[in-house]
């Protein structure tokens, strides 16, 4: 059989491994001398020698180097695996989605204590072209994703995951890395429309400096393809200003949800807003979760730009509260809310400040969409005494979903449902929807 050599290294450091299975984070399982190795870039039944990159709790980290037993679902690929966004680019992507499948299967039963009767199927992406919404780090002068668990920058271009024409822009952008490390740009947020058409950046600087805002929009003017620019300082707590265009990209409402009535309200979002990053796959996410709303209200955390609770509310004939700090992605929300100001109530505050206020949602579905490190507990222990109908979580995250799971799951609530969607394909990570309902006997605390 073929040795697949991935790259040069000393022997210092090499040991020699038969990879078991795959972990939560997307590195898979193999054991050396008594100890749990977690190693990049194999694959599950491969033997391979690993170069060890470091310790931490007992537990050794290690990137494959030589492959001395190849899978047959390795496939080759131009970009390393520890890039950002191709760490699962060396696996056919069939075994990808398998893989993932066990990755949540595991987190649930190890993490959560939640034991699903079948492996949950991953609704599949296109491989290309996914991305409409990325972070480009800025780094002395190179622009472009983090190399895995390091600052150090990589290469966006050439890795598929934005339209070509988007990564031209980049590459553009990318020569201009010196003036934009002068003017103290730490990173850049992109978003794109589902169709391409639209393209915002928003910029992050250390410190605001008027000189600064004039380099960055005749930057922005020359790269051909960006319709808006904004800006915003590290050291401040305002709202982004426009420099150039529109600052935001939007679509219809009925781009997500084909069945709502309200199909020309527009949804819009700044560069700098959270969104879902994969445009084949949010419209199925948006159905998924508004199929699974029941109950005579409808509570979203953590709403963001309104995504979930905009869409319902043009179909559904009960109220709708949506939740949103953030003061940027709240304005948003705002805007795309108004067209249903008779039933769509927006609350700007934490999620914990909310809960802690509002009254009994036992005849409400609640929807959370959390940051990566999951609920607070405060969040979890307040949400359980307000006792909703239902509880649709959803995570980019699956071990902090699996113990809140395993939370909720102590609170009176049982999962009735898990949806897997691959948002980001040739990565371990998966979107996942988990249904809870509260179990018979429970009432308002």
């Amino acid at each position: 059989m073929a040795r697949h050599f991935l790259q040069d290294v000393s022997s210092a450091d090499v040991i020699d491994l038969r990879v078991d299975r795959p972990a939560v984070g997307g590195r898979m399982i193999a054991r050396h001398q008594g100890k749990i190795v977690l190693v990049g870039g194999a694959i599950p039944g491969e033997r391979v020698q690993a170069v060890i990159e470091g310790v931490r709790r007992d537990v050794v980290f290690a990137r494959a180097v030589e492959i001395l037993e190849s899978s047959p679902d390795r496939r080759s690929s131009i970009v390393r695996p520890s890039c950002g966004g191709r760490s699962f680019a060396h696996i056919a992507y069939a075994r990808q989605l398998a893989l993932k499948s066990e990755i949540v299967t595991d987190a649930f039963r190890r993490i959560g204590r939640i034991n699903l009767d079948r492996l949950p199927p991953v609704a599949p992406s296109l491989e290309t072209g996914y991305r409409m919404r990325a972070r480009l780090h800025v780094v002395d002068t190179k622009i472009g994703f983090l190399d895995e668990r390091s600052h150090r920058v990589c290469d966006v271009v050439g890795t598929g995951q934005l339209f070509p024409k988007t990564e031209d822009l980049i590459g553009s952008l990318g020569a201009k890395g010196k003036t934009l490390a002068e003017v103290g740009v730490r990173a850049v947020e992109l978003a794109e429309d589902l169709a391409g058409d639209q393209c915002a950046l928003h910029v992050l600087v250390k410190e605001a400096h008027g000189w600064a805002d004039e380099v960055l929009r005749d930057l922005a003017a020359s790269l051909p393809g960006v319709t808006g620019l904004s800006v915003a300082s590290d050291m401040a707590a305002a709202l982004p200003r426009r420099l150039l265009g529109t600052p935001y990209v939007s679509d219809t409402v009925g781009a997500f949800l084909p069945s709502s009535d309200a199909g020309a309200i527009t949804l819009r979002r700044h560069a700098g807003a959270f969104f879902q990053a994969n445009r084949y796959l949010v419209p199925e996410l948006v159905q998924a979760v508004a199929a699974l709303v029941e109950g005579e209200e409808l509570v979203d955390l953590y709403a963001g730009v309104g995504l979930f609770s905009v869409s319902v509310a043009s179909m559904h004939t009960g109220s709708v509260v949506a939740v949103e700090r953030d003061p940027t992605t709240g304005s948003d929300l705002a805007t795309n809310g108004a067209p249903f100001a008779s039933t769509l109530c927006i609350v700007r505050a934490t999620v914990e400040t909310y809960l802690k206020r509002c009254g009994s949602l036992t005849r409400a579905t609640v929807i959370v969409d959390p940051p990566r490190t999951g609920l607070s507990r405060e969040c979890v222990a307040r949400l359980a005494r307000r006792r909703p109908l239902r509880i649709i979580y959803v995570s980019c995250d699956v071990a902090t979903q699996a113990r809140d799971l395993r939370a909720l799951g102590a609170s009176g609530y049982r999962v009735c449902e898990v949806r897997v969607f691959d948002m980001f394909p040739n990565t371990p990570h998966v979107e996942t929807v988990v249904a809870l309902e509260r179990m018979s006997g429970g009432e308002d605390r």
